[in-house]
This record gives structure tokens, sequence and C-alpha cells, in this order.
């Protein structure tokens, strides 16, 4: 609620119309999620664009990764990874492939919205990351500069 002071100084409450601020934050975190899904089934389909096939597989890979290049508990840095990484490579993506085409996989990404995740598939991706790390850790550790 917001207070108006009218002209004899009185103050009276009007409630403010439209969403939150908590539930506008949540409606775009949600449209990301399903952009970014839409954008994996654009990376699949083989009358997408290659530039826009490899900066689909970088960005969905971080999206949809459990773990960030810049862990969420560092105060500001964590979280605006989030908001600038994933919906810049989402946009300069969409930009590249057809209206027509994006119109057909945002489609798909509403349609499987509501289906469950893949536990197997986090653990996949867990294992690749897992496995890069192991590969720059062992990387820098025989490399001849330390």
């Amino acid at each position: 609620m917001r207070t108006v002071t009218s002209r004899r100084y009185a103050t009276r409450f009007v409630p403010m119309t439209g969403p939150s601020l908590t539930e506008r934050i949540a409606a775009f975190a949600h449209e990301v999620k399903l952009s970014a899904h839409a954008l994996w089934f654009a990376v699949r389909d083989g009358r997408t664009p290659w530039p826009a096939r490899v900066i689909g597989v970088l960005v969905t890979a971080y999206a949809f990764s459990p773990i960030d290049l810049i862990p969420d508990f560092i105060p500001v840095l964590g979280l605006l990874d989030d908001l600038v990484i994933v919906p810049a490579g989402l946009w300069a993506a969409q930009r590249m492939i057809p209206a027509a085409l994006w119109a057909d996989y945002h489609a798909l990404a509403v349609a499987a919205d509501g289906r469950p995740t893949s536990r197997f598939g986090v653990a996949i991706i867990a294992m690749i990351w897992a496995a890069a790390l192991w590969l720059v850790y062992v990387t820098v550790r025989t490399s001849s500069w330390h």
C-alpha cells in the first residue's frame, strides 16, 4: 500500500494495483526457464542456424548446470552472473532463430513445463563438471610453471 496525502493533509491508504516485485521476478525467472528449454529444443533441431546452435549449447549448459561459474553464495556477483549471462545468451540466440521456428520451440517448452525433471540428467551434468574440474586440476598440477 502507498500513502497518499490530499490537500487537507489527511493521509489515506490506496492499494497498489498490479503484481508485486516478487511476483514480477518470479514471472521473469519462469520465462527465462521456458526460453532456455525452448533453446534446448532449437539446438537439437537441424533447421536452426549453426551460430544459434553454438550459442544455444553454451547457454543451456550454463543455465541447466547445477554448478555456476561464480557461486551464488558470493553476495552480489553470485546472482548477477545468472541475471546477465543467461538472458543475454538467450536474447542473442533467439535473434538468430527465425520467428516461426522460435514459436514452435517455445510451444514445445510450454507443453513440457509440467513434466517431472530427470535426476539422471542432473547426475550426468554433475559428472561432466567434475571431470572438467579434475582435468583442470591435473593439468595445473603436472605443468612445469608451478
